[in-house]
Parts: structure tokens; C-alpha cells; sequence
């Protein structure tokens, strides 16, 4: 039940906009808008590239070029959903994108919203772009498993996103952008991360909630973004 909860994907088989822009590689699927800068976009557990228009429209609007990752299970990238899998996919696509259209770590920015976060910070880990963006973020999984049951033992946790025990490592500049009256990832969460992270800054929405930063908080949003993305 794990992964059915963490996980609860959109019907398969939906297809994005822009058919034009959809590459695919054995491990992922994904949206590709050519830029000078890329903005590498991970979306939430229960959207998939359906469901990314908004945010790649917002991250197009400030002249950014975007590579929107679908993960195994969502949409219309086969497979089973898992910790393992979106980050296969998430690095498949970046090696994709140094490959095949040359832009290096150096020109990619790596967002995640709510768990995509836990995808972009395991590439920023991993070096696979120079700046970070986490939107809606949560510290771990087990952390949120015992929001709902306290004391709930993390060992039984079996995809984990820890962002939080990662954090400490990541020395590239960092932005947490949250909502103020997140109803599923609280506020807290974002605010003990940006304090993890060696260079890191929070951007508070007041009065903004889980899934709204992208449509009816987009100005906010887009404020937030775009001095940080003009490096």
C-alpha cells in the first residue's frame, strides 16, 4: 500500500501538450523547450506531464528553456512507480539533454515541486545542475508517514526521499519557495529545509496552499523565480 499511497498517479496513458517537444529515452519520458538555461521540472505525485503545462508556461514566460521529467507509472511512461525509478528517469533525461543538445550542469537549474523535491535534491546530489529550486517541499518521507501515524517506525519506509539528510551536503545556492496554509506538506517543513541547506533562501506565499502556487499564486511564484534564475 506504500507505494499506491505515495504514488497516486493519474490514469496511465494521458498525453501531454506540445507532441512536437515529447523525446523519450529507455528509461524516461519527457517535454524539452530549447533555452540557454534549462530549468530541469519535477512534478508533484499526483499530476503527470498532463498536469506540468502551468509551471512550464510560468518557467517559458522568464525566457527559461525547460526539460519536464515524467516518472515510471505516470502518464505515459510505463513501467511501476518508485524512489529508484524517478531518479533513473530524472538522470536519463539530464544525460539526454547533455548528449544530445549540449547543455552541462552548468546551465541547469533543478525545481522540484512537492515530491519532485525529493527528485531534484537527489540531482543536486548527484552534481547534475548548479542551482536548486524546491516548491511545496517536504523534509522525508517517513517524516510525513508520522504526521499521520506518530511514531510510525522509518524503517518500513521503503521509498524514502530524505531530502533533510541530504541538504547539509548541497552547496549550490538553494531557493524553498512554500505556502503559508499548505494543507499537505506543512509550512514547517519548508522552513526547517531552508535552514539545512549551506546557501539557502525561503520565499514565503502567504496564505498559499499545496496546489495552488502554480495557477492562483503563478505571480508570487514567478516573482520568487525569476532573480534567482538570472545568474
Amino acid at each position: 500500500m506504500q507505494t499506491s499511497m505515495i504514488f497516486p498517479a493519474p490514469a496511465q496513458g494521458r498525453p501531454p501538450a506540445y507532441p512536437d517537444n515529447l523525446f523519450r529515452t529507455p528509461e524516461a519520458a519527457f517535454l524539452y523547450f530549447q533555452g540557454k538555461k534549462v530549468v530541469a521540472y519535477f512534478h508533484g505525485n499526483g499530476e503527470d506531464l498532463a498536469d506540468s503545462i502551468p509551471m512550464i508556461s510560468l518557467l517559458r514566460s522568464l525566457g527559461m528553456g525547460v526539460l519536464a521529467v515524467e516518472y515510471p507509472g505516470y502518464g505515459i511512461a510505463g513501467g511501476r512507480p518508485s524512489e529508484r525509478g524517478a531518479y533513473a528517469a530524472a538522470e536519463s533525461a539530464l544525460g539526454w539533454l547533455r548528449a544530445e543538445r549540449g547543455v552541462g550542469s552548468e546551465r541547469v537549474i533543478l525545481l522540484g515541486q512537492s515530491l519532485g523535491s525529493g527528485v531534484a535534491a537527489e540531482m543536486a546530489r548527484r552534481g547534475l545542475g548548479t542551482r536548486l529550486v524546491l516548491i511545496s517541499p517536504f523534509t522525508s518521507i517517513p517524516d510525513m508517514a508520522r504526521r499521520i501515524i506518530p511514531f510510525f517506525p522509518a524503517r518500513f519506509v521503503r521509498h524514502r526521499f530524505d531530502t533533510l539528510s541530504k541538504a547539509p551536503a548541497i552547496s549550490m545556492p538553494v531557493l524553498v519557495i512554500h505556502g503559508t496554509e499548505d494543507e499537505v506538506v506543512p509550512f514547517s517543513m519548508g522552513e526547517r529545509l531552508s535552514h539545512a541547506f549551506p546557501h539557502a533562501q525561503l520565499v514565503v506565499v502567504p496564505e498559499g496552499r499545496h496546489n495552488d502556487l502554480s495557477t492562483l499564486r503563478a505571480v508570487e511564484v514567478r516573482a520568487a523565480l525569476s532573480p534567482f534564475l538570472k545568474f
